[in-house]
């Protein structure tokens, strides 16, 4: 990472004898979408508020570039913000709110004239300028909260779980948005969500939080494909465990056998022969079949039709419930509760993950 536009070093705030943040350190780059994800209680707000200024962190320091803000107060920040409620003036109309910062600011009035349309336009809005909040869905509201948040041109635009209020083909349609508006004007995105479909689609690095700590952060491709714990490889989508013992290594191919099921994963951890591992195999990387000698005896237990995409739980005798989530046409069987199938899986279809 180049020199980064925003700094965290040992940030920490404290409830009582609550950690909402226990030390953590983070680096955002210039222009990045970063999300912050995790449950609720995980502490993702709390750090995008402190970044924000609405709250002071008990020890540690946020710098922006070469400044040191941790106590500079939100106004100074010149971060622009956007809410879940979407907080906009009910008494104003859509200009008028989208040019307030403007206003506060004092710049000429021709240019907040053209930026506040610059601003509408942008996010498709320019018809509706005349028009007061009540008079706009939720999803044109939440457009207006981010033009206002863009009109004076902040370093950060920090964007706390905007979506979450919407149905979800709209949430889906902003999200389009929201990444298309990030490539165009090349701002710094400081995102927080809880939604884990949200953050792999939108975002260049995730950041994944569990009480107050930083969990794991990397692209959301390193993350999904090689979660670090139990924790991340549960929360980023689902995942099957196994417990497995070590029963030899070729290079960095590590054997294990869990069950009379062998697995082979590729790592470059240390564990030794007749080492115990905690596997995590993800569903899509499951295949169904009918009965063979080749793959694992197993019963259909559950179905769920997703359209597209089949969800199926199966049981086998010594690794217990598996589940399984294949492309519809690509099944070669209908799954119904009952059925005896056989499941497989490819050679390092699994990720060791890291001891707890």
């Amino acid at each position: 990472m180049t020199e980064p536009i925003l700094s965290i070093r040992n940030a920490v705030k404290r409830y009582g004898d609550l950690h909402a943040l226990d030390h953590v350190d983070l680096d955002v780059a210039e222009g990045e979408f970063l999300t912050l994800l995790g449950p609720s209680g995980s502490g993702k707000t709390t750090l995008l508020s402190a970044i924000a200024g609405f709250v002071g962190l008990d020890d540690g320091q946020i710098r922006l570039r070469a400044s040191d803000i941790t106590k500079a107060p939100p106004e100074h920040r010149e971060f622009g913000m956007v809410f879940q409620g979407y907080a906009l003036f009910p008494t104003m109309t859509v200009r008028d709110n989208v040019s307030f910062p403007l206003k506060v600011r004092k710049r000429p009035a021709k240019e907040i004239a053209e930026r506040t349309q610059d601003c509408l336009d942008l996010v498709q809005m320019g018809r509706f300028a005349d028009r007061m909040p009540h008079q706009l869905s939720g999803g044109q509201q939440q457009r207006v909260a981010l033009a206002r948040a863009m009109s004076f041109k902040p370093q950060v635009l920090l964007l706390d779980e905007p979506l979450s209020a919407l149905d979800k083909k709209l949430r889906a349609d902003l999200q389009w948005e929201l990444k298309s508006l990030h490539s165009q004007l090349g701002v710094t995105f400081i995102y927080v969500t809880h939604d884990q479909e949200e953050a792999l689609s939108m975002s260049d690095r995730i950041v994944i939080l569990k009480d107050g700590c930083i969990q794991q952060e990397g692209a959301p491709g390193d993350l999904y494909n090689r979660p670090r714990n139990s924790f991340v490889a549960d929360f980023l989508g689902k995942s099957n465990f196994i417990d497995a013992d070590v029963t030899g290594r070729d290079a960095d191919i590590l054997h294990c056998v869990a069950d009379g099921a062998t697995f082979d994963v590729q790592t470059d951890t240390a564990e030794e022969i007749g080492a115990k591992v905690r596997l995590a195999l993800r569903p899509e990387r499951l295949r169904i079949a009918k009965p063979g000698v080749e793959m694992l005896p197993a019963k259909v237990s559950q179905v769920s039709y997703l359209g597209e995409r089949c969800q199926v739980i199966v049981k086998h005798e010594g690794l217990g419930d598996l589940l399984l989530s294949c492309a519809t046409w690509q099944t070669g069987i209908t799954p119904a509760p009952g059925l005896d199938v056989s499941v497989g899986w490819d050679t390092n279809a699994c990720v060791v993950l890291a001891a707890e």
